[in-house]
């Protein structure tokens, strides 16, 4: 039986990265850089403001490269993330982790500065003193790879001003988000064993969240009939990486921002058409 604390080589290699990173002296920041201080754009009023305007609230994610995909995409991200925000994306995601993402914080820096739509720091923080590395709208935490530490640093996460979107893979995860006073939860349909993803996971633990609790499906999000699928089964919004990346960003994420209203627009057309 596989071990459901196992984690894949890829994320092994990750974790072990961010733990380094997390060490002290291991970052060398100016005494003005020791602590942040984030005033956010709200989250959750750019999922009701694209509700409001007919759009499935997308988080869209500017994402050079992965372990789970090939090649690397060179586009300057600035530009990337303006097409996003101009094909419909309510929210922006941005990877900062350098050794298996090419991302970075001044990628970050210069993504935020640029658009005006909430941006999530997207990074494998596993101490609190990573939090003090960049400025964003709303910080990462995956709660399999902090366990134990999850209150403490949604605390620290806040007391920065930081919105938290806390990531679980199973019903246990979610219960200890819960517990940890999370509001926003992502659930991850990539399994971190073996790295397969199945969107059968969004609908076996969306069930059990509370309805006050803003619920994200992420991972595995190709099309525009996933779409409609995980938010039949409850998303209130999607995160959505690799099939946004993959060609022509603004076009690729109008469609899925799309995906449910123009899914209404077809049956309308369908049942008002004179049968001939």
């Amino acid at each position: 039986m596989e071990d459901p604390d196992e984690l894949a080589p890829a994320v092994e290699s990750i974790l072990s990265a961010a733990r380094e990173r997390a060490e002290p002296g291991a970052v060398v920041r100016s005494a003005a850089a020791d602590r942040v201080a984030v005033t956010p754009r709200d989250l959750q009023a750019a999922f009701d403001r694209a509700e409001a305007d007919g759009r499935v609230p997308v988080i869209a994610e500017v994402k050079p490269t992965s372990p789970t995909t090939e090649g690397t995409r060179d586009d300057d991200p600035v530009a990337l993330a303006e097409a996003m925000v101009a094909g419909g994306a309510a929210a922006l995601s941005v990877l900062t982790e350098p050794e298996h993402f090419g991302g970075s914080v001044e990628t970050l820096g210069r993504v935020r500065e640029a658009v005006d739509v909430p941006v999530l720091r997207k990074d494998f923080v596993v101490a609190a003193s990573q939090l003090d590395d960049a400025e964003s709208d709303v910080v990462l935490l995956i709660a399999r790879f902090v366990g134990d530490d999850l209150p403490d640093l949604i605390a620290a996460a806040r007391d920065r001003g930081f919105q938290v979107l806390v990531e679980v893979h199973d019903r246990a995860e979610l219960a200890g988000a819960l517990d940890a006073g999370a509001t926003t939860i992502g659930v991850n349909n990539r399994d971190l064993a073996r790295l397969a993803v199945d969107l059968g996971t969004f609908e076996s633990v969306a069930p059990h969240a509370p309805d006050d609790v803003t619920l994200i499906a992420e991972s595995g999000i190709g099309s525009p009939a996933d779409v409609r699928r995980m938010r039949a089964a409850g998303a209130d919004a999607l995160l959505v990486g690799s099939a946004i990346m993959d060609g022509d960003v603004a076009a690729n994420t109008r469609g899925l921002v799309r995906a449910e209203a123009d899914s209404e627009e077809s049956d309308t057309r369908n049942t008002t058409e004179t049968p001939t």
